[in-house]
């Protein structure tokens, strides 16, 4: 009996103490001092930005930059949470607040700054072109029954249910329509062809990721209220062991600077038009 015991216990053992290695939180491994790990918001990637402001830094630093993700918020956040980055930038957002309130992120600032926009028929029956009102643009349009679409984007969703508010409006009726827009360079063709009006950026019809449409044109522009900021934050060392913190500290700080946020002012990428895609955040240079 005795040994028939042992010989149970023998053989439960592993199993047990196995298993309960498997609850303990697995850490990024060590990586490379030089390199800083960064998950990045997708749209300074098409814009061609994140390539710009890096090659600067890695030339006044001797740090290397590698993008782990580029991707949007919902995609990013999973993979910062599990250690994986050095470094985080996106929009801001109840998204990133959980990550500082997890303990997964610290130092959380704002560094950039992108405007939203009202695009819309050039027929324009809502009478909304040239204001630089959105809450005003949200009563015109709910007046005139135009028709509305609450674009899926999360940002834009986020802004528009802003402005609804502010305007004291909550839209219903035939005139606001689901979004059943398929992804994709058409999306602002699909748009024209229900004669609708959308919140979202400028960005993705001026560097090329959605095609312009003669039918529709930015009508709403210039709202300070429209205007979604970028935040950086580097991940946690105590939450998350091995991670690269000096790195990220060193482009946190990178991005923040005076340097960053004036040459932000003159980088207009693929439009070349000299509007920048991006506004620095700090008021002293805060563009109008």
């Amino acid at each position: 009996m005795k040994f028939r015991n042992a010989l149970l216990a023998a053989l439960v053992a592993p199993v047990v103490f196995g298993c309960a290695t498997t609850d303990k939180p697995e850490y990024a491994e060590a990586k490379d001092p030089k390199v800083v790990r960064v998950a990045l918001i997708g749209g300074m990637s098409y814009a061609g930005l994140w390539p710009e402001v890096t090659s600067r830094f890695e030339a006044k630093t001797g740090y290397k930059v590698k993008t782990i993700k580029s991707s949007v918020r919902t995609k990013l956040a999973p993979l910062f949470r599990e250690g994986k980055a050095d470094l985080l930038t996106m929009h801001s957002g109840d998204i990133t607040t959980d990550l500082v309130a997890d303990g997964h992120g610290i130092n959380m600032h704002p560094w950039t700054r992108n405007d939203i926009v009202v695009w819309g028929p050039k027929s324009d029956p809502a009478n909304i072109r040239g204001l630089t009102d959105g809450a005003e643009a949200m009563r015109r349009i709910a007046e005139s029954q135009s028709n509305w679409i609450d674009f899926r984007g999360i940002g834009p969703r986020e802004l528009g249910h802003s402005l609804w508010k502010k305007a004291g409006i909550k839209p219903m009726g035939d005139w606001v329509l689901k979004d059943d827009l398929k992804k994709g360079p058409n999306l602002l063709s699909q748009v024209a062809d229900k004669q609708a009006y959308i919140i979202t950026g400028r960005m993705p019809v001026f560097v090329g990721k959605w095609k312009a449409d003669p039918r529709m044109e930015i009508l709403v522009d210039k709202d300070p209220t429209m205007r979604r900021p970028y935040i950086v934050m580097e991940a946690n060392p105590i939450r998350h062991p091995g991670v690269n913190y000096e790195g990220a500290k060193a482009l946190s700080e990178f991005l923040r600077s005076d340097e960053i946020q004036q040459f932000l002012l003159t980088f207009d990428g693929k439009v070349n038009d000299g509007t920048p895609l991006f506004y620095p955040v700090w008021p002293t240079l805060a563009v109008n």
